[in-house]
């Protein structure tokens, strides 16, 4: 302990400056102790070469400025009441405006402070920011007249309104800094000098209150580099774990495979071929494969999951198969199915509203090993479902599952081989960082007969025009699918609801077209009726909420119409596109835009110019961040306060490097240059052994 009695865990209450009513503040912004207030890093730094001239601001660029308040006030609107400041920096002037929080930018803004704002450039009677951010300055903070660099903090109107503004907030740091013994670093010197980073207390410091902008970079980089090791630690530290856990080698090779492949009515595409090379030389080691195989919608890794499948069966042991959804369940069993028809292989569907007299027959016969191959939602992970020998597992579309489910079909074998697949394209920095365990195999090639679907975006009054060329297109014998987001209005707004429209186009659009209505609430009886009819012909136009996103496989459907698809998200928009587009005719995706913002103007665009779904993920990636693009069943994992997996693709790389050397090197982490390491793991990441399924 210092002599002034601050550690890491002292109270944030008993800091200079703070007392019980700060510490309240304090504590509901997730700051509890000395050491949640060390690693509350600044949002942005002001320093000389990071400021622009209000003359040389340019519209729908992002900037920061500073400059004094020369009038500001409240105005009344139509809508309601609005602030304005018009601000300078003796090159121009600078409008500054809210509609919303007006009262408390009215009590924090004065004619005379000097400021910090931060915001989009807009053009509108001269230059003006809406809704920025914004930091009152003090004289010794002005980067512009003391040359120093100075830190902005994320705040909350709570902490502002006990005094820990920009200025205050800057105050109790300081006053931290001053009484904080030196920070122990947890690298040696050796693995500081190979990385060329600068030390840990260093990075602390210089964060906070940097004595240059070179310092402040160094700063920056050494502590992303932390987050990223420590992460990457933990994945170095399961992926150990797999490898020195035994299983069966697949070692003979598989006859029907290689007869399945010989008797394809199309050839594997050379993408095809290597993968299912390095899936079969992964099973031939008495190690549990861990593999994840990335693949555009409709690249064909489905008949990569039935080779292995069968290469599992032939070595005697049990495969099982998990999907997200009934349908694309369903569609797995129908193409497994078809696949391996001209041969004694025993396959079962288990989903969740099976009748329990099937559902009996089916757990016995997959006890007993009579059944080969088990396909299924997740009702396969369900306690009553035992294996006699399972020793092959596909997970498809598997960041819709947890780690924890995953796991949960794991278990039910001898460290059964997995391969996880998914048609949702993971930029690399992403699937190295939540996937790191993993090894990666891409399908990047489509097979030679698939067309790109022809993608346009339409406003709603070209919709006649669609609609007579969908009427065109059924009449050649091809299908069309019309797909809305929602089942019934739960909104105010006027979507048109899927089961609305319906009854609309089937009375007034398509009266001469057999129309079927499919959502998830229907019965499971039903929508298979539905399904089979549509599968069949039988149904010419389906109108669907995006239970069709997945498991559709029907090759005469060449149009689908995505009514409000400013709504849907990029990812969302190129599995809804992959439905159509499966035979050999030119097909269609027509966007139809209703209320598009800016975002969702981009979003369509983006659909419009590219049908690679690497590009679409790594755009989608820029617009939703990763926490976003791996949904809710990723919560599990290490939120960053100040990694960024946008920009740090080259400290991912380093920093994954060095962690697996060090689980190579020493896998207990018990050498006593990684003491510090351990500690620091054990304190802060322990706790994501669970999320990261390490034993």
């Amino acid at each position: 302990m210092a002599e002034n009695g601050l550690e890491f865990s002292t109270s944030i209450q008993f800091l200079k400056g703070v007392g019980p009513s700060r510490g309240s503040a304090l504590e509901n912004a997730g700051i509890a102790t000395i050491k949640d207030l060390l690693y509350y890093f600044p949002r942005r730094h002001l320093d000389r070469t990071g400021i622009t001239q209000i003359k040389d601001l340019r519209e729908s660029t992002w900037a920061t400025v500073v400059a004094d308040v020369m009038v500001c006030g409240e105005r009344r609107t139509r809508r309601g009441k609005m602030f304005e400041a018009t601000v300078s920096d003796n090159s121009q002037l600078l409008k500054l405006v809210w509609f919303n929080g007006v009262e408390y930018v009215a009590k924090s803004l004065k004619v005379g402070d000097r400021l910090a704002v931060h915001g989009k450039v807009e053009s509108y009677q001269g230059k003006q920011m809406v809704h920025p951010e914004y930091d009152r300055l003090a004289e010794g903070d002005d980067p512009l007249h003391s040359g120093s660099v100075v830190p902005i903090y994320p705040s909350t109107g709570e902490l502002k309104q006990v005094g820990l503004d920009g200025r205050g907030f800057r105050r109790i740091v300081r006053n931290m800094l001053e009484s904080l013994p030196d920070v122990q670093d947890h690298f040696s010197d050796t693995l500081l000098s190979q990385e060329n980073l600068i030390p840990l207390n260093d990075a602390i410091r210089q964060i906070h209150f940097a004595d240059q902008p070179e310092l402040l970079k160094q700063s920056i980089k050494r502590l992303k580099f932390d987050e990223h090791f420590f992460l990457q630690l933990l994945m170095a530290l399961k992926k150990d774990s797999i490898q020195r856990s035994g299983t069966k080698a697949l070692e003979d090779e598989s006859v029907r495979a290689n007869q399945i492949i010989e008797n394809l009515h199309f050839e594997l595409t050379k993408a095809q071929n290597r993968v299912y090379g390095e899936i079969s030389e992964d099973m031939k080691h008495p190690t549990p494969m861990n593999r994840l195989l990335q693949g555009d919608v409709g690249s064909g890794k489905t008949i990569i999951a039935v080779l292995s499948a069968v290469r599992a069966l032939d070595n005697g042991m049990q495969a099982a198969v998990m999907a997200p959804t009934e349908i694309l369940a369903q569609q797995h069993f129908r193409t497994f199915k078809k696949f391996l028809k001209d041969y004694d292989i025993s396959i079962a569907l288990l989903t969740g509203k099976m009748k329990s007299a099937e559902r009996r027959s089916i757990l016995e016969k997959t006890r007993s090993g009579d059944i080969d191959i088990l396909i299924g939602t997740h009702a396969v992970i369900q306690k009553d479902v035992k294996f006699e020998n399972l020793g092959f597992i596909v997970v498809d579309e598997q960041h819709r599952f947890g780690v924890n489910q995953r796991g949960s079909l794991v278990e039910k074998g001898w460290n059964p081989h997995l391969l996880a697949m998914t048609a949702t394209p993971i930029p690399r920095t992403l699937a190295i960082t939540y996937l790191g365990d993993m090894d990666l195999s891409i399908i990047d090639e489509m097979p030679k007969h698939r067309i790109p679907v022809v993608t346009k975006s339409v406003l709603p009054d070209r919709l006649e025009k669609v609609y007579a060329f969908v009427r065109d297109e059924v009449q050649k014998g091809r299908q069309c699918m019309v797909v809305f987001p929602l089942v019934e209005e739960s909104e105010k707004s006027d979507l048109a609801a899927a089961v609305e429209e319906h009854a609309r186009l089937s009375k007034d659009v398509f009266s001469s077209l057999q129309v079927g209505l499919i959502h998830g609430r229907m019965k499971q009886d039903k929508k298979d009726e539905i399904m089979a009819n549509f599968e069949n012909g039988d149904i010419d136009v389906l109108v669907s909420t995006t239970v069709i996103e997945v498991g559709i496989d029907v090759p005469k459907a060449t149009i689908m119409i995505v009514e409000h698809a400013d709504r849907f998200g990029l990812t969302q928009l190129h599995q809804l596109r992959g439905r159509v587009g499966r035979g050999t005719e030119k097909s269609y995706c027509i966007l139809v835009e209703r209320k598009a913002t800016e975002r969702g103007k981009y979003r369509l665009e983006v659909m419009e110019r590219t049908n690679d779904g690497f590009e679409i993920s790594d755009e989608d990636l820029k617009m939703r961040g990763p926490g976003e693009f791996f949904g809710e069943k990723q919560s599990g994992f290490i939120r960053y306060r100040i990694a960024d997996l946008m920009t740090d693709g080259n400290i991912v790389k380093k920093a994954r490097k060095a962690a697996f050397a060090l689980v190579e090197k020493d896998p207990g982490l018990t050498d006593k240059d990684h003491s510090f390491i351990k500690q620091r793991f054990d304190q802060e990441y322990a706790a994501y052994r669970d999320s990261a399924g390490i034993s």
